[in-house]
């Protein structure tokens, strides 16, 4: 994944540079086919788990040799399932660099389809969420991003449903909004909004559940009437 044409890796770097606090909060993309459990790691995957880029092929015994001893056999269902199920790798987890820094890490990905939509893998993000937002960046929030607070109410219901999927704390459940949001080019607000109007579309609390809530996060700005109506115009 070190093509400076890939959607994937524009992305990630885009996405980098957009929420990341410090070193070591960053977002990286990756793929994994299902048929040959191919890995491919965006360079700041590659620099998170302490490799430079391009320099490693990762594997799925690579992979599971970094994760947290505690959140291993975790991970390794969660792949096995999506090798069995079809369904995209998704996971809250622990890992070790090759420096033996613990990251705490969010995984969200979406399926991957070939020419003919058939699942052929799963495609996604690594969210490094080890660092929490510091106060001098919630000053400059503050500044930039007005309309954030007059929104509070809805933004604070999508965080705490991103607390409760991911099981995080709320600034980094704001790190994963926020990041969708530049991402995208979506207002916050509207970001927020669509991601609750939709809650209701998902099916009662499933082992895919994760799987659906990971689409939906990956795609609500595709479905925000004004937003397209802007573009339409």
């Amino acid at each position: 994944m070190d093509s400076a044409g890939d959607p994937a890796v524009s992305a990630s770097r885009k996405a980098t540079r957009i929420i990341a606090a410090g070193r070591r909060q960053a977002v990286g993309g990756f793929r994994f086919r299902f048929a040959d459990q191919c890995w491919q790691w965006s360079d700041e995957v590659a620099r998170m788990h302490g490799y430079p880029p391009g320099k490693v092929v990762p594997s799925t015994e690579l992979l599971l040799s970094h994760k947290h001893p505690d959140d291993r056999a975790q991970v390794a269902d969660a792949i096995a399932h999506s090798v069995r199920t079809g369904e995209p790798f998704s996971s809250r987890h622990r890992f070790l660099d090759t420096r033996g820094r613990e990251h705490h890490v969010i995984v969200v990905s979406d399926r991957m389809l070939d020419e003919a939509g058939t699942v052929i893998g799963t495609t996604g993000y690594y969210i490094d969420v080890t660092d929490t937002l510091a106060e001098h960046r919630r000053e400059v929030l503050d500044g930039t991003l007005p309309e954030l607070f007059e929104a509070r109410a809805v933004i604070e219901q999508a965080k705490g449903v991103l607390m409760w999927i991911y099981r995080i704390g709320p600034e980094q459940a704001f790190s994963v909004l926020r990041w969708r949001s530049q991402e995208t080019n979506t207002k916050l607000r509207a970001l927020a909004e669509q991601i609750i109007r939709e809650l209701s579309s998902l099916p009662p609390t499933t082992p895919s559940l994760r799987s659906r809530f990971d689409h939906l996060l990956l795609t609500a700005h595709e479905r925000i009437p004004e937003k397209a109506e802007s573009e339409a115009n």
